[in-house]
């Protein structure tokens, strides 16, 4: 069964007539001989309204008593049942009373929907949720039901139902909408001319989104890439320079001019990383495209004109707005610019405005010098010394030593030094040195000497050739320079992404120690992971690390965002654009860790609610048994004594009296029992150690158990223990009572102990039938009964009891396999501080 289609009737205001379009179109459905039924509609004593119902079958509202007064809601199991192909539900957003199936209304329509039945539903335009704040402070009213955009947004049809603010307030006055004394009230306060029309405003903007997310949707299936100009927006594009603001402010302009039109700033660059923006500026452009209602997107494209062209195109737009280029006039002459490229390629579908600016034709000095091109200062110098203070040498030497060496040498010799300085200093000073070579070359080697004139035109060429192998040389060694510097940038993001895919495959969720990483990795003195439940809701700190960490984002230097309500802010310095590519892989890793510290959180608390549950399941199924048996050999005991139809003998009265005095000690234990695992699981045992011996404990234990039934070997050399005498006097019966209900009858259990270092071993020993390894474990668990346990013999709290007791005094206890055949319960507890072992324990040559 699929699901049904969804229609919304929009109101930009209340009272336009959404419910009367709705109840219209149930009428034409049925017409077409559709199964419509009227499952909620409040025509609010309209009369037209009202009307409107003839004809509709509709469906009984199920009534509800809340605080003494009756209410009626829409009946969704009647719905249901009823199965109609069609169902209208007004009021999407109204509230049900307490004790409805839902709490929303909108709930209820999703069942329905689920159910594969279709709605028409409405729903105002101050009811959507995102809406709320904007509506309050246009009207002063703050709605209380609302329903979230979402469900409004999923709806397959959305139908805006609009009136002019004065047609509105004509209908209010005739009485259409109100009651004549709640018209005046009505008309200057809610409906205000102004109100109205800011609502119409907001339904109208809202409903062209919606319609925009369709048209993308559609070109998006349909695959295409032509603009169509049925809203004006606008791209932007930015370089990072101080020029981008004035774009920014122009575009903005042009967007005013047309209703509704949307501005996109996009900065493209490089995926080679070899140049980069300032930070600092993307920022504030940033921030300043986002103050004036646009929108700021960052893409990588190796072509920044494709690029621009294919982002445009992307997003439907109709205009581009370019700066002037930057460049200086004699640069056009090899490439003609970004803004004449895409001016030329962009096509009928787009036009281009390219706005002039204080920054035009004055080169890209501004721009902070690429990292990748630093070779660094030691290595700057060297290189401009050998350029030009080389080739000065090289000149002296060839003039005075050896002069008649000849053209083509001197020149090998000057291209020597131009390739050293290319080298050790990169592009410049080997630019440099060519340029000085060949100027020593022509006035000090090339015949006339001494003057810059050059006689056989085979020096010319030959001086052209120099020339061009030294720019080239300079420009393959500057650009390995680049690529080496990149490599290692590259080098250092994969180890970093290495370790971040190490951490997810390792499940690591120490979210302290990644913000601390990040930290380090950057070079910053706080990192803070911010989140906030909606665009509303103020930031609060999920983790941070460092000094002073921002309380919001707006505060960083630096600020990740991580979808819509989760942000990664960095305090310290401003980073380079190269290096958020890894901050935004960070970014993810901590959203990653976030939730999966939640999730572990959550599991835990469902592993505590399980094994509740499994507690409170053991525990009906034990004691509804082992707690009614006693009671029940108690009430017969009880019954019979106290018959008169009976002449019970004293033997009979004796042995009456004696079931009832077992079941009641039995009926002790039990809540005893239960007491204590009670006190374990709250928390509140709180042991009061004191020094004991252990032969006044272990005997007193023993008091419910046969004599016959226990062999007890207890030194009295023992060392002395600290130890919460109650508590160890009830785990050491626990254990005992539970080795002689599985011992052989015949055969006693034997209880030794013994000193072990600064520990003492009570050791409780069977020949029962013993517990594999894999259960060793499992019989400490509460409401544990191992293996065919007689009914009867306990509830299985015992060892669970006598272990919490033990480990709460600093204790142990652990189950062994005894030699031949049979289990033994082994306890350790802590030896008494000064407590020593007495002379006959120790070693004979520790006397000596």
């Amino acid at each position: 069964m699929g699901r049904g289609t969804f229609r919304i009737h929009l109101g930009s205001a209340p009272g336009v007539g959404k419910t009367y379009a709705m109840l219209s179109e149930g009428h034409r459905r049925v017409e077409r001989g559709t199964d419509v039924v009227v499952a909620f509609v409040e025509h609010h004593d309209r009369p037209r309204t009202e009307v409107m119902l003839h004809g509709l079958e509709q469906i009984a509202r199920r009534e509800l008593e809340y605080r003494g007064t009756t209410f009626t809601e829409m009946d969704v199991d009647a719905v249901l049942a009823r199965r109609p192909a069609v169902a209208l539900v007004d009021e999407l957003a109204h509230s049900n009373v307490p004790g409805s199936r839902n709490t929303k209304r909108w709930q209820d329509v999703e069942e329905l929907l689920r159910a594969g039945i279709d709605v028409v539903s409405t729903v105002n335009i101050q009811h959507l949720e995102s809406l709320g704040d904007v509506v309050e402070t246009i009207t002063g009213v703050r709605q209380r039901e609302t329903v979230p955009d979402e469900v409004v947004r999923r709806a397959d049809q959305i139908e805006l139902v609009d009136m002019s603010p004065q047609a509105l307030r004509r209908r209010m006055a005739h009485g259409n909408i109100y009651q004549p004394d709640k018209v005046d009230a009505a008309l200057s306060n809610y409906f205000r001319p102004g109100n109205l029309t800011a609502l119409r405003e907001l339904a109208l903007l809202w409903v062209a989104d919606r319609v925009d997310e369709y048209l993308r949707e559609y070109r998006g299936e349909h695959d295409i890439r032509t603009t169509w100009q049925a809203r004006e927006r606008i791209v932007v594009g930015i370089t990072g320079g101080p020029e981008g603001r004035t774009l920014i402010r122009r575009a903005a302009r042009l967007a005013e001019k047309g209703s509704g039109g949307e501005v996109l700033a996009v900065y493209i660059a490089r995926s080679d990383g070899l140049t980069a923006a300032s930070p600092k500026e993307l920022a504030v452009q940033r921030t300043l495209v986002e103050d004036l209602g646009g929108t700021f997107h960052h893409v990588i494209g190796d072509s920044v004109p494709d690029a621009l062209l294919e982002f445009a195109r992307g997003v439907n737009a109709t205009q581009i707005v370019l700066g002037v280029s930057r460049r200086r006039s004699w640069q056009s002459v090899f490439s003609p610019g970004v803004s004449a490229t895409v001016a030329r390629e962009s096509g009928p579908d787009l036009d281009v405005h390219i706005v002039t600016h204080d920054e035009a034709a004055k080169g890209r000095r501004g721009l902070p010098v690429p990292q990748g091109a630093r070779l660094g200062r030691p290595r700057l110098l060297w290189g401009w010394l050998t350029g030009l203070a080389g080739p000065a040498l090289l000149t002296v030497l060839l003039s005075r030593v050896v002069p008649e060496l000849g053209l083509a040498n001197d020149m090998l010799l000057f291209l020597t030094f131009t390739v050293g300085a290319a080298l050790l200093g990169g592009l410049l000073p080997a630019l440099a040195s060519a340029a000085f070579g060949s100027l020593l070359l022509n006035y000090c080697f090339t015949p006339p000497v001494h003057e810059l004139t050059i006689a056989d035109p085979r020096n010319i060429v030959a001086i052209a050739i120099f020339v061009g192998v030294a720019v080239s040389v300079a420009s393959v060694v500057d650009l390995a320079a680049r690529r080496t510097h990149q490599a290692a940038r590259l080098r250092a993001e994969s180890e970093i992404l290495s370790f971040l895919a190490g951490s997810i495959l390792r499940g690591e969720t120490a979210l302290d120690a990644l913000l601390e990483r990040v930290r380090e990795t950057f070079a910053m003195e706080s990192v803070a992971l911010l989140e906030r439940g909606t665009d509303v809701d103020p930031w609060t700190t999920a983790g941070s690390t460092g000094r002073n960490p921002v309380p919001r984002p707006e505060d960083a230097d630096v600020d990740m965002p991580i979808g819509e309500n989760m942000a990664l802010a960095l305090s310290g310095r401003v980073l380079p654009a190269e290096d958020r590519r890894v901050l935004g892989a960070f970014a993810a890793q901590a959203a990653v860790v976030l939730d999966r510290q939640r999730l572990v959180c959550e599991a835990e608390e469902a592993r505590r609610l399980i094994e509740g549950h499994q507690i409170r399941t053991a525990l009906l199924a034990a004691v509804s048994h082992d707690l009614r048996t006693p009671l029940a050999g108690i009430k017969v005991a009880v019954t019979s004594l106290r018959s008169t139809d009976v002449e019970w003998s004293e033997e009979d009265r004796g042995d009456l009296l004696e079931g009832i005095e077992d079941g009641a000690d039995r009926l002790d234990h039990l809540i005893g029992n239960l007491l204590d695992m009670s006190r374990l699981q709250t928390g509140t045992v709180v042991p009061l150690i004191r020094v004991t011996d252990l032969d006044e404990v272990v005997p007193m234990a023993l008091a419910g158990v046969p004599e016959d039934g226990v062999d007890l070997d207890i030194p009295e050399t023992l060392p002395m223990v600290a130890v919460d005498r109650g508590l160890l006097e009830r785990s050491v019966a626990n254990i005992v009572e539970n080795a002689v209900k599985y011992n052989p009858a015949g055969r006693p259990v034997k209880v030794s102990a013994s000193a072990l270092a600064d520990r003492l071993e009570l050791r409780v020993v069977d020949r029962g039938p013993g517990v594999p390894d894999e259960a060793k474990d499992r019989i400490f668990e509460a409401f544990q009964r191992h293996g065919d346990a007689p009914a009867g013999t306990g509830v299985g709290l015992g060892l669970a009891v006598a272990r919490g007791f033990l480990e709460a005094m600093d204790g142990t206890l652990t189950a062994e396999d005894t030699p031949g055949g049979g289990l033994t319960m082994v306890l350790t507890l802590p030896v008494a501080g000064d407590a020593r072992p007495v002379a006959g324990e120790l070693p004979a040559d520790a006397t000596t």
